[in-house]
């Protein structure tokens, strides 16, 4: 099985030397041999020993405890991205909401110390895959889930913000800070679908759709129609999506 999902993968694209970001629905794979470590082991054989895996190992604002890279879970980033920043050798980065963890030939320099905000522009995880010529692969979740679109909203500079908070260790004591981002339901992050057209590949890794595109096509489609449309992502205002609506009502109190 593993090595079926191995050929999977090849077959969408993903190469030997690859940096690649999962994200991924275990469920939406299907059962695999090994459970979500299976399907790690396929992923890491398919980016081979010169390659980087990468995937979202988030926290969320609001704990009420400061962020552990050691001990603290992920929130809502599924079993497997869960299960990888445990294993032995994965790399988790400092960010107390918004981490990544990697492993391979880049993870130190992917998840070493970033700004607090913005926490997916050009100097984060993300920034630093796609200045690495990196992929994204979607296994099981649309762009919903994809978190290169954060970046491509910060490189076109757009004008919604949203603040969380997060606890931090700082020194002997804990300090509260105050984290800035663009926030909304991210539904119409699934745009990129057509925007990548032929540059994205589809097909099926286990039972579960997959999308292959490389972080520069993406921002590269992206910010033009993100800076010709600042609010394109967002719902419409008043139809009913409180969290874009706030987004919305961001614009007007920053000007």
């Amino acid at each position: 099985m593993v090595a079926e999902l191995g050929g999977q993968l090849r077959a969408l694209g993903v190469h030997g030397g690859d940096v690649l970001v999962v994200h991924s629905s275990f469920r939406a794979v299907g059962p695999v041999e090994g459970g979500p470590l299976g399907l790690i082991e396929a992923l890491r054989a398919a980016v081979g020993a010169d390659g980087t895996l990468v995937m979202p190992s988030m926290t969320g604002g609001g704990r009420p405890e400061p962020y552990d890279p050691v001990r603290t879970p992920t929130s809502d980033m599924g079993v497997l991205a869960e299960t990888f920043w445990r294993l032995p050798g994965v790399l988790r980065g400092d960010h107390p909401s918004s981490t990544f963890a990697a492993v391979g030939r880049f993870a130190e320099r992917i998840v070493a110390p970033q700004p607090l905000s913005p926490p997916h522009g050009l100097d984060s995880p993300i920034g630093r895959v796609y200045e690495l010529g990196g992929s994204v692969l979607l296994l099981g979740v649309g762009h919903d889930a994809n978190t290169t679109m954060h970046l491509v909203e910060d490189l076109a500079g757009v004008p919604y913000r949203g603040e969380h908070w997060a606890l931090v260790s700082h020194g002997d004591g804990v300090r509260k800070v105050t984290i800035s981002e663009p926030d909304h339901c991210c539904q119409g992050f699934d745009a990129a679908d057509d925007w990548l057209g032929d540059a994205q590949r589809l097909g099926t890794v286990g039972n579960a759709q997959a999308r292959l595109f490389s972080a520069a096509d993406l921002v590269r489609v992206g910010v033009p129609r993100v800076t010709a449309d600042p609010t394109v992502l967002l719902c419409r205002q008043g139809s009913g999506c409180m969290e874009c609506d706030v987004a919305h009502a961001s614009i007007v109190s920053t000007g």
